[in-house]
């Protein structure tokens, strides 16, 4: 199998398994491309990427920018790549650099192309509430996501993911599936089909796309919420203040009260909250200004007897 060059650019936390498999790969890892440090935290604190973190140990450059641009593409160009690897990056790849590399450019997606093409393509999927998610490794084109396929992974879905979750099990999954087609690439037997299929978008979320409508039905609130979970982060208003819905989910069967879109009760103990259908389950939650807390705690806490989510 031939050694290839290869030129790795990512920025997240679900990049860096991809990033650790390629390393640990016959091939030879000439550079990694991220996104520049970003101010995180309340203080803003400029904060290298989890790819670049992961970067610092290996010995190769680390090229930091935001955008493909010139500069950045020379310096990539210079590494001599014999292929180009993408995961989560956050930038476009446009020529000349997209036909830099001998191979070009191939691109880990967390879906099953060409559905939910874009950059929260996770994230969309739940929302849907499909079914099954899944990965795909694709050659990468000027048109967003809509190049052919090499292989693609499907995963099953129980119903209760949330996004982060979902996301940390195939950015696993997806690491193998990707090495796997680098090394045929290698050896000469990679082979890529058409998509085939009506494409579906996932444009970036909004914390407007992160607020709970509780007047649709509870499979299409919690579908949401897992959606938006842990990023941009679901969200309600009870009396007017904004507050983080961290955990959310049905309860158990057993005399579920009937209650008016978002109208709070406490109910065996479980703060319980309408929907457009049956109540769901309000379990963890963070006021505005305050901690994290059990739903529970903070009803007993604020001697309320009724409230509202809007």
């Amino acid at each position: 199998m031939q050694k290839l060059r290869l030129v790795f650019a990512g920025t997240p936390a679900v990049a860096v398994p991809s990033l650790d498999r390629l390393a640990a790969s016959g091939h030879d890892l000439v550079g990694v491309v991220t996104r520049q440090p970003a101010p995180l935290g309340r203080k803003r604190v400029l904060t290298p990427s989890p790819v670049a973190q992961a970067a610092a140990g290996l010995d190769v450059p680390i090229i930091e920018a935001n955008r493909l641009d010139a500069e950045a593409s020379a310096r990539i160009s210079a590494l001599e790549p014999d292929l180009g690897v993408i995961v989560a990056y956050g930038g476009l790849v446009r020529e000349p650099l997209l036909s830099t590399p001998v191979h070009g450019w191939i691109n880990l997606h967390f879906s099953l192309l060409p559905a939910w093409r874009g950059a929260a393509p996770v994230q969309h999927s739940l929302i849907a509430g499909d079914t099954v998610a899944g990965a795909s490794v694709f050659q990468l084109v000027p048109e967003l996501d809509a190049g052919d396929v090499f292989a693609e992974l499907r995963h099953p879905l129980q119903g209760d993911e949330t996004a982060g979750a979902l996301l940390d099990a195939l950015a696993g999954s997806g690491a193998a599936l990707l090495a796997d087609v680098v090394d045929a690439i290698a050896d000469g037997s990679a082979r890529s089909v058409p998509q085939v299929g009506e494409p579906s978008l996932a444009p970036k979320l909004s914390i407007d796309d992160a607020r709970l409508d509780w007047t649709l039905p509870a499979n299409e609130v919690h579908a949401r919420f897992r959606g938006v979970t842990p990023e941009p982060g679901a969200w309600t208003t009870i009396d007017e203040q904004r507050v983080k819905v961290l955990e959310l989910g049905a309860p158990a069967l057993d005399e579920i009260p009937a209650l008016a879109p978002g109208e709070l009760v406490l109910s065996a103990r479980r703060v319980l909250i309408g929907t457009g259908t049956t109540p769901l389950e309000l379990r963890r939650m963070q006021p505005a200004g305050k901690p994290a807390m059990d739903a529970g705690d903070w009803w007993r806490g604020s001697g309320r007897s009724t409230a509202v989510a809007r």
